[in-house]
């Protein structure tokens, strides 16, 4: 049975029960390790409530560059959305945490790590095999899967305990926010007929009514500059967020499809994520090769799967990041995107390696393209097709 373990503390209720309870039930040291991805907060404040909950040591990493450079730019290069829609949010998060829960385990000489995901979620998941993946000598432990309490009961608990905690009873909704976007479900939107309430929302309210253009610099892919200000990726993401969400754009309602096999209506936030991987995708069409840019556009859906999944630590996501990481070395160039209230919308891109010819392109006096060679082209493009059609008399 583990003497130490290393917890993914929050703050919020459910972790700092945990705190408690796996010293009570289980016997346990707990270190509390609360890794900052981009979520707000006071982290002090949060420091000090695990050791109010009673953890021998409370740790603050922060991980927000580590985040945007290591997780969310290769995310941007594989234009990762999940279903086609969602910006993985979360899911990128979590093999951050994983990491640092890891090395703080090593480090703190634990046996054990543990996190207060419930049985119901993708986040169990993706703490549990990135886990296994990275230490799998590691026991792993989730109070808020086995403990039985609603949180009803986790607040009555932490009353009883003496567990500084800020959270109530009355809980409208579930909130997951990291530098990348924003995640809300629970309380009145898990409804999936019921428009969201305007309370749901809080990085994509209406602040701005001018229209206006900004241009979005990218070098082999990542993005590095805002309208020529050459920003870190984590401040160019909270710049971008900032001005693309106060024209009330970037937000996702979504019923999804979770790892465990239930439908989740989800309400997603992520104005700057949707927008660089809407410019970062439209620059790509004028710097990549035909074959290249279908193939690439084939497996962004698997990259994007296997995240979510919670197989970040995987072998096919390895290679996949080999094979996005070759597509990029061409991206580079500009992408104009036009803001107005609830838009935002490509109307330009530009590249100093653009295959876009426009002597090819064109139909006015200066077209160069050989026009006499494609009637053979044609001939030979639909010879099978052809043959077919005389010997076997072509679709029934």
């Amino acid at each position: 049975m583990a003497k130490r373990v290393v917890l993914a503390y929050s703050g919020g209720l459910d972790t700092s029960v945990a705190v408690t309870w796996l010293q009570e039930e289980l016997g346990l040291e707990v270190v509390a390790v609360a890794v900052d991805v981009g979520q707000g907060g006071d982290f002090e404040v949060i420091r000090q409530r695990a050791l109010g909950a009673g953890a021998v040591e409370s740790i603050v990493i922060d991980a927000r560059a580590e985040m945007a450079n290591d997780y969310v730019a290769p995310a941007i290069a594989a234009n990762a959305r999940y279903e086609g829609k969602y910006p993985l949010v979360s899911a990128l998060s979590r093999p951050v945490i994983v990491r640092h829960l890891v090395a703080e385990a090593r480090r703190h000489g634990a046996d054990a790590v543990a996190h207060g995901c419930t049985g119901k979620g993708n986040d169990q998941v993706r703490f549990e095999v990135g886990t296994r993946a990275l230490a799998p000598d590691l026991e792993i432990f989730a109070p808020a899967r086995t403990w039985g309490m609603s949180r009803d009961d986790c607040v009555d608990y932490a009353a009883a305990h003496g567990i500084p905690i800020e959270a109530t009873k009355e809980k409208m909704y579930s909130i997951d926010e990291n530098l990348w976007g924003r995640a809300i479900e629970c309380g009145a939107i898990e409804d999936p007929w019921a428009p969201p309430p305007a309370d749901v929302y809080a990085l994509t309210r209406p602040v701005h009514h001018t229209p206006r253009d900004i241009v979005i610099g990218f070098e082999e892919g990542l993005p590095v500059s805002v309208d020529g200000k050459v920003l870190p990726l984590q401040d160019l993401i909270a710049d971008l967020g900032a001005l693309v969400g106060g024209y009330a754009w970037g937000r996702l309602d979504m019923v999804e499809n979770r790892r465990v096999g239930i439908k989740s209506r989800e309400i997603y936030e992520c104005p700057a994520a949707l927008a660089l991987i809407m410019a970062h995708s439209d620059l790509e069409d004028i710097t990549l090769e035909r074959d290249l840019a279908h193939e690439k556009a084939r497996l962004e859906p698997r990259w994007a799967e296997l995240v979510y999944d919670g197989l970040w630590f995987s072998p096919l996501k390895e290679a996949l990041d080999a094979f996005f990481a070759s597509t990029q070395r061409s991206v580079t160039g500009e992408v104009r995107l036009s803001l107005a209230p609830g838009t935002c919308a490509v109307s330009g891109r530009r590249s100093p390696l653009s295959l876009y010819d426009h002597g090819l392109a064109t139909y006015d006096s200066s077209d160069t393209f050989e026009h006499a060679d494609a009637e053979g082209f044609v001939r030979l493009w639909g010879l099978g097709v052809a043959t077919w059609a005389a010997r076997q008399g072509g679709p029934s």
